[in-house]
């Protein structure tokens, strides 16, 4: 009897940020799935490094490749990369951001900055890189948030913009390439458990209270929804998010 082929064989998938927490869990699924896989990272080369080597462990190809996501360079780089060692590319996911928790009145300019070029225009050029590469059946998914759309609580004014900015670009981007067989989709997490956003951190009575589940999401629930709209089961799902988020947005 013939050993049934996995729903990602054969696939390639670049992972921003995918060194830890939510994105390293992305990586994990997609290779479980049968992808090849390229994480990129900013400053944690040993943890993106161990994880490649995981990856290749289960018979996959893995690649980790320095990349700043905030640099007008870092995502063609990452690309560029990631189609060298995986031998081109199918799936992109847009992880890579950056959290800026502080009141509006009181951002520098830098900080401003910072979290536009990373969430926002990171996003737009790793995603307009990779369309060369990606052919019918290609995937771009981007990570955004449940306070794109939702902001219980002050402070996050800025980050919740950058996250709302991704939803109009998947919705254009979603009409550019549909006639090529490319979707383009999001997942929105809710308060996920992450070095960034702790269950026990100081946030977390804030979130806790708002979710329906009444619990913290972990990084592997996000990945299961990456996982679906890679594969072939959301052939016909783009321009859409997914929210993962326990119910806070209820």
């Amino acid at each position: 009897m013939s050993t049934p082929s996995l729903p990602l064989s054969g696939k390639r998938a670049l992972v921003t940020g995918g060194a830890r927490g939510i994105g390293a869990a992305i990586a994990r699924q997609l290779a479980a799935d049968g992808a090849d896989v390229a994480v990129t990272y900013e400053k944690s080369a040993e943890k993106a490094e161990a994880l490649a080597a995981e990856i290749r462990s289960q018979g996959r190809k893995a690649v980790a490749i320095q990349a700043d996501a905030g640099s007008v360079e870092g995502p063609k780089k990452a690309v560029t990369e990631a189609v060298a060692g995986l031998g081109g590319l199918d799936i992109v996911v847009n992880n890579a951001g950056i959290a800026g928790g502080a009141m509006f009145a009181d951002q520098s300019v830098e900080e401003i900055e910072a979290l536009l070029n990373v969430n926002v225009r990171g996003v737009f050029l790793t995603s307009q890189a990779a369309l060369p590469h990606l052919g019918e059946g290609g995937r771009i998914i981007s990570i955004s948030s449940v306070l794109a759309h939702r902001v219980p609580f002050p402070g996050v004014t800025v980050y919740s913009a950058t996250k709302s900015a991704l939803e109009a670009f998947t919705l254009g981007l979603s009409r550019e390439v549909g006639a090529r067989g490319i979707t383009v989709n999001m997942v929105k997490p809710g308060a996920t458990d992450t070095d960034m956003n702790p269950a026990d951190g100081p946030n977390a009575p804030t979130m806790l209270a708002g979710i329906s589940l009444g619990r913290y999401g972990q990084p592997s629930d996000i990945a299961s929804a990456v996982a679906f709209l890679a594969g072939p089961g959301a052939n016909y799902i783009t321009g859409t998010s997914i929210l993962v988020d326990g119910g806070i947005g209820a």
